[in-house]
């Protein structure tokens, strides 16, 4: 193991699990250019109050001095005990960015707490003592992606130091295959369902009907409320087949991911069959999530290794 990768696995030790109030063995403190700075102008200070026996630079160098470790204080407590949550995103494709929230509570409030990553950083207060910071992570592949380390920090109020700690999640995200529309067929874009067209006859008016589907001839007639029903065209039933496509294997994917969400917005009943995988035939938002976790958990790597002889 080289002294880099034992170094960061004993940083990775020290991260703290999200929901975790922050703890005082894992709060660190840094100082910072500026902070350094101040170190030399108060000892600078200190050595010409000795040398020429100056009451006035004693009394600066203790003023500046006292200063300092007021704010050293300040900063350690305002990310001692801070609560961190993540908020994964609902769903990510391959190619764009995945927003990540990070939900801080703190009891009280707090100001300047800063969060970063990969990159990417957020900075906010906390007036009412929880806030909540967004943040864009990269994702370029489809699959499973683990959270990176995410290091919290802070340095209110005079930037003399740097408080600094880090949150690591067991959590992953899922990312789906970028979809290539342009190799999608056309489909109905009739919302979740398929408008009625046929007229079925009369039923038992509900309250909520629409007035223009109510039958007013036959309630003048016999004195009954009625409404019309229309009969709904079948739905297409169908196999999205892995086999069937062209190119290579992400390839493949992306165009089956265009396919499911164009068949869950015409309302299509659609199953998925992958190498080793089959999805049966369903419909609504739950087949569609379903599907897209297929698409972005298949193996074609592992696949491939069954089918060698």
């Amino acid at each position: 193991m080289t002294w880099w990768e034992w170094w960061w696995r004993w940083w990775r030790r020290m991260a703290i699990a999200p929901g975790t109030p922050l703890p005082q063995r894992r709060l660190f403190l840094l100082p910072t250019r500026f902070g350094l700075v101040w170190a030399v102008l108060v000892l600078v200070l200190l050595l010409f109050g000795i040398n020429y026996q100056n009451s006035l630079a004693y009394g600066l160098a203790f003023w500046l001095f006292a200063l300092a470790v007021i704010a050293l204080l300040r900063t350690w407590r305002n990310l001692l005990g801070v609560i961190a949550t993540l908020r994964l995103p609902p769903e990510v494709f391959a190619g764009g960015e995945a927003r990540l929230g990070v939900v801080f509570s703190g009891g009280r409030p707090r100001s300047g707490l800063e969060v970063h990553v990969e990159g990417a950083a957020a900075r906010l207060d906390l007036p009412e003592g929880q806030g909540e910071a967004s943040l864009a992570l990269p994702a370029p592949r489809r699959g499973v992606q683990r959270l990176p380390l995410l290091r919290l920090e802070s340095s209110w109020p005079l930037g003399l130091v740097r408080a600094l700690a880090w949150l690591e999640s067991r959590e992953s995200l899922l990312v789906y295959p970028r979809p290539l529309d342009d190799d999608a067929p056309r489909h109905r874009h009739a919302g979740a369902g398929l408008e009625a067209s046929d007229f079925a006859g009369l039923r038992r008016a509900e309250p909520g009907d629409s007035p223009a589907r109510l039958a007013w001839k036959q309630w003048s007639r016999t004195g009954e409320l009625a409404a019309k029903a229309f009969s709904v065209p079948p739905r297409q039933q169908l196999w999205l087949d892995y086999d069937a496509c062209r190119g290579d294997p992400e390839r493949r994917l992306s165009i089956l991911c265009a396919r499911v969400l164009a068949h869950h917005l015409a309302g299509d009943r659609y199953g998925l069959r992958l190498p080793g995988v089959t999805l049966p035939q369903g419909e609504g938002s739950r087949q569609r999530r379903e599907a897209l976790e297929a698409l972005a958990r298949f193996d074609p790597a592992a696949t491939a290794r069954r089918e060698a002889p």
